[in-house]
């Protein structure tokens, strides 16, 4: 049976309404500049007529769009709507002069949208308060992802909405809290909010001024990692801020479907679920070993190595990529021992990147599942996840998944020691980039940034930031001639 044609006027009209929400964000970026009276105002005005003139131009030309979004249209408007929207966000930084380069601030805005957090700048408070609300905004609109904030916020979109969802939401399968999508993506983002809120207000509490601490928590709750500071979470020097953070990284790589049952005070849903156990289960290993190292190599008293050794775990694994130290100069088998919690990931319906920690743990079990069939070659032993049987499909798609995964990881690592890279800092460039984590090892560690990678380098990452945060089908899939087959 043939494949009807891809509709390309309603891509066309769900991209200007996502553009004129972008202009709304750009709005509130425009408030700050305003009132920190900012040398970035005019930038802001100038991006928002071009996004919201963008928008209602889409929309004006597509009136008589169809209503229905098939799910070849789905896959095309979540890879693309990242895209645009960061050669927009782009603008303000270009028009501000502030990062006058298209691939740096294409690469800058990207990795906010796709909440990877790896950055060109090398002064990053010299920018005005304006950008520096900006790079955070975005974050925090990449971390639930824009098309659930789509259908949280314009019903319109809510038209076949469950190609976008599905395409959209990180992880193996998508959780619905309600039957009906537009439901699940407005308590998504009133979760999402509430937990921001909190975090400003316990931010604040200890210490960091109000501008920093809606920054940060907005960061925070997106895993996301963009600073206002150069020297990140380093700079305020605070243990109670150190670990309110980690607190919010933590509950920012569960799956926010936990955090709604939490919130209904239905904690058995929380502590016998086997995907936040194994989650729980990976931090305290990699943390109890980090910091049994770190106290053993005389680095600091006890709470000082188990604090920085909580932070930079949680952060690696939830992929958010905040630092209060730099692990690289530690002792190097905790290099190699935080390298490989970069590959893990957050909860499947998380806001964090990286492989997720469900398909880890089903791997695992298909692994030793194997193991019995060998022995047991007429028995049928199947995969258990939460006391339910796991559909062979997923199981297949996992391996897929990870296939891909280390295929693409090993890929970009040539590509990225063709142009110019040793092999530890091409690798580490790369899985801080498709794992959405923000720092690796080699040259791009915490202290460092990617402001040296040649231009074809930006590009190649930026590819990766943008495959790793679609969970790599999305994208992929639009290479596929199938795909565009009619």
């Amino acid at each position: 049976m043939k494949k009807t044609p891809i509709d390309i006027k309603i891509i066309i009209r769900v991209l200007g309404s996502l553009l004129i929400i972008e202009s709304i964000f750009l709005i509130f970026s425009l408030i700050i500049s305003l009132l920190y009276n900012g040398s970035d105002t005019y930038a802001f005005v100038y991006s928002i007529f071009i996004s919201a003139g963008l928008g209602f131009l889409a929309r004006l030309l597509t009136q008589n769009a169809n209503n229905r979004i098939g799910k070849r249209e789905g896959y095309i408007i979540v890879s693309t709507v990242w895209i645009v929207f960061s050669f927009i966000g782009s603008l303000p930084f270009i028009i501000s002069n502030e990062i006058p380069n298209l691939t740096d601030a294409f690469f800058e805005t990207i990795s906010g949208f796709t909440t990877t957090g790896s950055s060109i700048l090398n002064d990053i408070e010299a920018l005005p308060h304006g950008l520096l609300f900006w790079r955070s905004i975005i974050q925090w609109m990449g971390g639930m992802g824009i098309i659930v904030l789509s259908l949280a916020v314009l019903p319109i979109l809510g038209i076949g909405g469950m190609q976008l969802f599905t395409a959209e939401v990180p992880g193996p399968v998508p959780d619905k809290l309600h039957p009906r999508v537009k439901e699940t993506a407005k308590r998504l983002w009133i979760i999402y909010v509430m937990f921001t809120f909190v975090e400003v207000i316990l931010l604040w509490i200890g210490g960091m001024n109000l501008f920093d601490a809606v920054n940060h928590a907005f960061t925070t709750m997106a895993t996301g990692g963009y600073s206002t500071k150069q020297d990140s979470i380093a700079h305020f020097n605070s243990p109670y801020i150190d670990y309110v953070i980690t607190l919010f990284m933590f509950i920012a790589g569960t799956n926010f479907t936990l955090a709604y049952f939490g919130l209904k005070l239905n904690f058995r849903k929380i502590f016998y679920n086997e995907e936040f156990r194994y989650y729980f289960s990976f931090v305290a290993f990699f943390t109890i070993i980090t910091a049994v190292v770190l106290y053993s190599s005389s680095y600091a008293g006890a709470e000082k190595s188990f604090r920085d050794s909580l932070f930079q775990v949680v952060s690696l694994i939830t992929t958010t990529g905040f630092a209060t130290a730099d692990y690289l100069i530690w002792v190097p088998f905790l290099s190699v021992l935080l390298f490989g919690a970069m590959f893990i990931g957050g909860s499947a319906g998380s806001t964090g990147g990286g492989i997720k920690v469900m398909r880890i743990v089903l791997l695992i079990k298909n692994s030793f599942a194997e193991f019995k069939r060998l022995v047991h070659p007429n028995a049928v032993i199947p995969v258990r996840f939460n006391n339910s049987t796991v559909n062979p499909q997923i199981i297949s798609n996992i391996l897929a998944f990870i296939v891909f995964y280390m295929s693409i990881f090993i890929t970009g690592t040539i590509l990225m020691a063709a142009i110019g890279l040793d092999l530890e800092s091409a690798m580490g460039a790369v899985i801080a980039t498709l794992g959405n984590i923000g720092p690796g090892i080699g040259d791009f560690g915490p202290s460092a940034n990617f402001a040296t990678i040649p231009t074809t380098g930006k590009w190649i990452l930026s590819f990766l930031m943008l495959a790793g945060r679609l969970e790599l089908f999305t994208v992929i899939i639009l290479f596929s001639p199938a795909f565009w087959t009619k």
